[in-house]
């Protein structure tokens, strides 16, 4: 291992394809989307440089603040749905036997590799105010509560958001499952011999141990919330009115629809911005010292 360790043409060799590929794919892009966020342009014409301006115009507009709203609010109702179930399918599943769990982990993985396109026009079709699976349950229970799902300025975000949740909790379930078998079951059976009951058992010993999974399926959570676009622009496009309108939508509408890519670009650098302040913050704040097992 030393004699590899000290080739440092070996270490170069190695390296080079991944730092390669992140230059290309990652570093080059935001380079020029931090360029063209300062300038006008239309996309065919040639950019002109014009400093701060769509930055400040972005600040003053009221549709950034409405945009950051809903999506703070997106992404805190998927991050508060999508880890507690999947921690609570992951422990479930943990307890069963071989077969089943095989069984399991395929069945709650499915609507994560779903295209993101036949979920919408599934929960559409749910919860549609006419003939929605939703209303027709009320109905059946003999409920007189009909909602509007989708076209009510209070349901609609909240709506989306479980959708988001419904699709990728299985991906987060994954993760905390894989995190929930690397815990030795010593620990665990130990504490069980001392009398204490399951849950209290996962509670104070295998939640802690799966700390480093759970902070990254936080920041997966939180930044895939605050970066959603495809759900509400297929479900609702924003509306009704500006009521699932966020940052994304914003900047495909800046780029794409009135052709002010400057302005766009903006919003994406904002987008970037606000997921490295979340990476930053996870780490930092629920940062402990690792624990070896």
């Amino acid at each position: 291992m030393k004699k590899y360790l000290g080739n440092k043409a070996m270490i170069i060799l190695f390296i080079a394809p991944v730092m390669l590929f992140m230059i290309v794919m990652v570093f080059y892009p935001l380079v020029v989307l931090m360029r063209n966020s300062f300038t006008t342009w239309d996309g065919l014409n040639p950019a002109t440089f014009n400093g701060i301006k769509n930055y400040v115009r972005l600040f003053k507009d009221p549709l950034f603040y409405t945009g950051l709203k809903n999506g703070i609010i997106y992404a805190v109702i998927q991050t508060c749905y999508q880890i507690p179930i999947a921690t609570l399918l992951a422990f479930a599943v943990k307890s069963v036997s071989k077969g089943e769990k095989k069984f399991f982990r395929i069945a709650y993985y499915i609507p994560a590799v779903l295209s993101v396109t036949v979920v919408c026009q599934l929960w559409v079709a749910i919860y549609d105010a006419d003939y929605g699976l939703i209303n027709k349950i009320f109905e059946a229970l003999g409920l007189a509560y009909r909602q509007n799902w989708l076209s009510g300025n209070d349901t609609a975000i909240r709506a989306i958001a479980f959708v988001g949740t419904w699709q990728y909790a299985g991906y987060q379930f994954i993760l905390l499952l894989s995190a929930a078998n690397s815990v030795p079951n010593d620990y665990f059976e130990a504490a069980l011999l001392d009398g204490c009951s399951k849950p209290k058992a996962h509670m104070r010993i295998t939640i802690p141990l799966m700390q480093e999974a759970y902070k990254y399926c936080l920041i997966i959570a939180i930044t895939g919330g605050l970066n959603s676009f495809a759900v509400m622009n297929i479900m609702t496009g924003g509306g009704p009115g500006t009521a699932s309108y966020t940052l994304t939508c914003l900047m495909y509408r800046s780029a794409f629809v009135v052709n002010k890519y400057g302005y766009g670009c903006a919003a994406a650098v904002l987008l970037v911005v606000q997921s490295l302040i979340v990476s930053f913050c996870v780490n930092k704040f629920i940062a402990r010292e690792q624990i070896i097992y």
